[in-house]
């Protein structure tokens, strides 16, 4: 009975996260990716080693899983969500700085250009798949609206950052299942604390480097008086299997054959990166170049199909949402001290994207499409004979 008790908790998985069903498979537990003994930098993590390690960082998720068999547009089989990172409470009126790269633009993430030009982010972010992203904007706005009555009427109008990711290889992506209620709960259920990772949420129907992939996270903290963290959230759903490397080793190249192909879609990656260490705009900005570094610690060369869109931000300053005086109190910090946080970032990334990986559950999908779990014991091999 004990034992039965234990199995329970360790396949729990919170309600926002949604339910699972027979689809996703029964993978020996999973674990994230220092517990494999990858080597992942020199900075400690946060508490959590999550985007949530910087205080008022929130993530929701609301995870979509029906149906099994033959694809039916519209109807399904249904693997998908939505994941929701809101960067403080009252973003709307205490905004954050915020920053933007985009290292290969074959895909879509709503409203930077206001970022871009304004230099700082106002509401949530929103990750989903491609064919929803309308849809999940008009509940980020809608939830807005009910929170800001006074938007477009006496108030700004508003344009939500909503990123996409194509997950058409498992759901039936015709279907926008994504509903607004879905957006609406997931921001609701928005909290602190532990981040659930892989199969969940807007990463339920992806796929990385071959295998499942999904949403992963990580933070670093930086040892000085300040001790300020960077925390970095991502859904993986790019590469392919012979490009993966882990700590420094080929691990897809020496991995084995495997059901899933090597070869496919090229994917896309969505990365928000957050830190409490008071940045503006431009140095948001070189932080945000810097985590394509540590996407390509994992393998990664940003295909031609790839869409690789990368978020960050700082809840260090608060730019007000009306100012009634021309001036506001603003931190500044000093390009020169920043060598740590781009390091953080790099290393924050690389792990948030093999979390993912490693968190993430065997899912069939639609047409008996099947995505595999990577083999945490084929990793474990790969890397104890690579002297790792």
């Amino acid at each position: 009975m004990i034992r039965f008790l234990l199995l329970l908790a360790l396949l729990w998985v919170p309600a926002s996260a949604g339910a699972q069903t027979a689809s996703t498979t029964g993978d020996d537990t999973r674990v994230r990716a220092r517990s494999l003994g990858v080597p992942l930098g020199a900075y400690p993590t946060g508490i959590l080693n999550a985007i949530t390690d910087v205080a008022g960082v929130t993530v929701g998720h609301t995870t979509l899983i029906s149906g099994d068999g033959t694809l039916v547009p519209g109807k399904g089989p249904v693997r998908t969500g939505v994941t929701i990172v809101i960067p403080r409470d009252d973003v709307w009126r205490r905004k954050v700085p915020a920053g933007s790269f985009v290292l290969n633009g074959t895909g879509e993430m709503t409203g930077l250009a206001w970022v871009e030009e304004s230099g700082f982010l106002e509401y949530p972010i929103a990750l989903t798949n491609t064919l929803n992203l309308p849809r999940v904007a008009n509940g980020v706005m809608s939830w807005m609206i009910a929170r800001y009555p006074g938007i477009g009427i006496q108030d700004d109008t508003l344009t939500p950052v909503v990123a996409e990711c194509d997950d058409s290889r498992l759901n039936d992506i015709q279907g926008r299942h994504v509903s607004e209620a879905d957006v609406i709960k997931a921001l609701d259920g928005a909290s602190g604390g532990p981040v659930a990772e892989g199969t969940v949420g807007a990463g339920t129907g992806m796929m990385s480097y071959g295998f499942k992939g999904g949403i992963g996270t990580s933070s670093r903290v930086i040892p000085s008086a300040e001790g300020y963290t960077v925390g970095v959230l991502v859904n993986a759903n790019s590469g392919r299997r012979d490009e993966l490397v882990m700590g420094g080793v080929p691990v897809g190249k020496l991995y084995g054959n495997s059901k899933t192909p090597a070869e496919g879609s090229e994917g896309s990656i969505i990365i928000v990166i957050a830190t409490d260490a008071p940045l503006d705009a431009r140095q948001l900005k070189r932080l945000a170049k810097r985590a394509a570094l540590g996407l390509a610690r994992t393998g990664s060369t940003a295909r031609h199909g790839s869409g690789d869109f990368i978020l960050a931000f700082s809840t260090g300053n608060v730019i007000p949402h009306y100012p009634k005086e021309r001036t506001f109190p603003f931190t500044a910090f000093a390009d020169t001290h920043l060598n740590p946080l781009f390091t953080a970032t790099v290393e924050a990334t690389q792990e948030a994207i093999l979390n993912a990986l490693t968190m993430a559950t065997t899912v069939v999908g639609r047409d008996g499409h099947k995505a595999e779990a990577i083999d945490l014991k084929r990793v474990r091999e790969i890397l104890k004979s690579s002297g790792r």
